[in-house]
């Protein structure tokens, strides 16, 4: 008996869609990034991208436990001097660009690789219910039926 290893020609790509209102942050990046880099498939292989394109759609209503929403932070340098800036989870929600809460939850727990950059390109965030991925036929994931942690019924 012999473990098989799939080709990259042999790979067959998915595409899901979760809707992220009132699901809890964490729980949803750790699925996330479970089917972006194919884990939940028979055919994992640890060396090729293997995984599936997500959508994510309502980033801008994913609910956050405990005081993260004026406690949890998200720094950047602008690359001049004394030039580090902040803003809180729940100001970057309210935004212009809530999506990033959810982007940047996923590359953290993708691998930091070539492999990983690669996985991260499957991955399309939208704050609002519309997306232009309808061509694709994405599946619904119904991630909140999965466990009653993993959706919060207030948003917080």
């Amino acid at each position: 008996m012999h473990t098989r290893s799939v080709k990259p020609n042999e790979i067959e790509r998915k595409w899901w869609l979760i809707d992220a209102e009132g699901l809890v942050l964490g729980r949803l990046a750790a699925e996330t990034s479970r089917l972006l880099r194919g884990k939940h498939k028979a055919s994992y292989t640890p060396n090729l991208d293997c995984g599936d394109h997500v959508v994510v759609i309502n980033a801008n209503k994913v609910a956050l436990t405990g005081n993260k929403l004026k406690d949890k932070k998200f720094f950047w340098h602008t690359g001049h001097p004394g030039g580090i800036k902040e803003i809180t989870a729940g100001k970057q929600l309210d935004g212009q660009h809530p999506e990033r809460v959810i982007t940047k939850a996923v590359e953290r727990m993708i691998t930091r690789s070539p492999l990983g950059r690669a996985q991260m390109l499957k991955l399309h965030v939208y704050g609002s219910a519309e997306h232009p991925h309808e061509a694709q036929k994405p599946e619904t994931f119904d991630f909140a039926s999965k466990n009653s942690k993993n959706s919060r019924k207030d948003n917080g």
